[in-house]
């Protein structure tokens, strides 16, 4: 399956750039079976509510919609709470596909108080990478990643290229799931980026990819 997987920015609000029924969370949104939630969720959802995530437009619904059915998708997969709790919390300081931030970086210490200093490791992780320099070669060992915040690179170990890769998935698959425009204009990029980390992917990460995206 080809295509760059290099996914552009998707800065909020954004609609997919669709603009037609097309881009619109579909009426599967939502569905299917919620895992219990790990200690600490109910408390950062307050903290994304406070910071305006039920109000920012997203393709797959509101922000705080999305991020939720992210943490939930990886109970599903039976992520470890502090995985789950970075889903539900990926977007606080934005991401190389989203120009969207909620908290600033000198705010931190803010949300690793809400969710735990692992979870929050996770947020900046994910969200401090420069994907077009880290992406290509994130499933081979050794790889070298690119901080885009701090301008720094370092060889991330095992666990964390699995945690990046699996949140990815539960990132990206979710808008593809509920918005069929988006799932049209990038799922051809996904199902290429997906099947080379397939390495670091759990099975159930796996099937949902190819359920998903064919």
């Amino acid at each position: 399956m080809g295509g760059n997987p290099l996914l552009p920015r998707r800065p909020f609000p954004d609609s997919c750039d669709g603009r037609g029924d097309g881009c619109r969370p579909s009426a599967e949104a939502g569905k299917g079976i919620a895992m219990p939630a790990p200690a600490g969720a109910a408390i950062a959802v307050g903290l994304l509510r406070a910071l305006g995530a039920d109000s920012l437009d997203h393709p797959g619904g509101s922000l705080l919609a999305h991020v939720q059915r992210v943490r939930e998708q990886l109970g599903q997969w039976n992520a470890r709470p502090a995985l789950q709790l970075a889903g539900l919390c990926h977007t606080c300081y934005g991401t190389d596909g989203s120009a969207a931030v909620l908290l600033p970086l000198d705010r931190r210490a803010q949300l690793a108080a809400t969710i735990g200093a692992e979870a929050e490791r996770l947020v900046y992780f994910y969200a401090s990478c420069d994907r077009r320099a880290s992406y290509p070669a994130l499933a081979e060992p050794g790889s070298v990643f690119h901080d885009r915040f701090s301008g720094s690179t370092f060889v991330p170990t095992v666990r964390q290229r699995r945690d990046f890769a699996e949140l990815t998935a539960a990132n990206e698959l979710d808008i593809a799931r509920v918005n069929p425009g988006f799932r049209t204009r990038w799922g051809q990029d996904l199902a290429a980026l997906f099947t080379r980390l397939r390495p670091l992917l759990s099975e159930h990460a796996w099937q949902e990819c190819r359920t998903v995206l064919g």
